[in-house]
């Protein structure tokens, strides 16, 4: 059996990694053409890991691979943003109560080190960096949950919805950002007294919020 030469699987990885960054963060424009003979020459390896990475990104859903037409980078639907958000509620809410039940852990008091900055931010009218402390936020409860299935679920689905970007406009939307605080105060609260189902059941509510705030700041079919 023919082995793959010396390295492929490292240039593939890099590639891959390089190109997953650029699409979640929009870096790369949704809808955006992704031309193989372009990205292996800035790469500086041949067209097949390429190929490849862009295969592995499919099956992430940040591309689209159309034959005989190229590769493109995936634009969500207004469906598959309602769709994925819907899965972001069970898993955010989920996550919400088993942190719940875990106590006063690790993830709890970075919790409430971002409420406090996420206030500042708010006051500040720091879009910016209020932003990054809601995704802070978030990725704290998944972790928090202490659930490895649930965590690469999620992560998954993140990329999906190349969420740095989307975060942004949902926080643009006018009000938002003070409500989205006060969600998190009240979710924290919650956890802090070990309050699972209401935890949840906010949380929940939250991420509702978001997706109706994000929908609205969005031209989507």
């Amino acid at each position: 059996m023919q082995r793959p030469a010396a390295g492929t699987g490292s240039r593939q990885e890099r590639v891959i990694a390089e190109m997953r960054r650029r699409i979640i963060t929009g870096e790369a424009a949704s809808g955006a053409l992704l031309s193989e003979i372009a990205l292996a020459d800035e790469f500086g390896v041949s067209r097949t890991p390429v190929r490849e990475a862009l295969k592995q990104l499919q099956t992430e859903g940040l591309v689209e691979i159309r034959p005989r037409v190229g590769t493109f980078v995936a634009a969500p639907s207004r469906r598959d943003i309602t769709e994925l958000f819907e899965m972001k509620e069970l898993l955010e809410g989920a996550a919400a109560r088993l942190l719940a039940l875990r106590g006063r852990v690790r993830e709890v008091e970075l919790l409430e080190e971002n409420v406090r900055q996420g206030d500042l931010a708010v006051r500040a009218d720091d879009r910016a960096r209020y932003a990054e402390l809601v995704e802070e936020f978030h990725g704290l409860l998944i972790t928090g949950a202490d659930n490895t299935k649930l965590e690469a679920h999620y992560r998954t689905l993140m990329n999906q919805l190349a969420y740095s970007r989307l975060v942004v406009t949902s926080l643009g939307q006018p009000g938002r950002a003070p409500q989205s605080e006060r969600e998190h105060h009240v979710v924290l609260d919650l956890i802090l007294a070990k309050d699972g189902d209401s935890a949840e059941m906010v949380m929940r509510e939250h991420v509702r919020a978001s997706r109706r705030a994000l929908l609205a700041g969005l031209e989507l079919p």
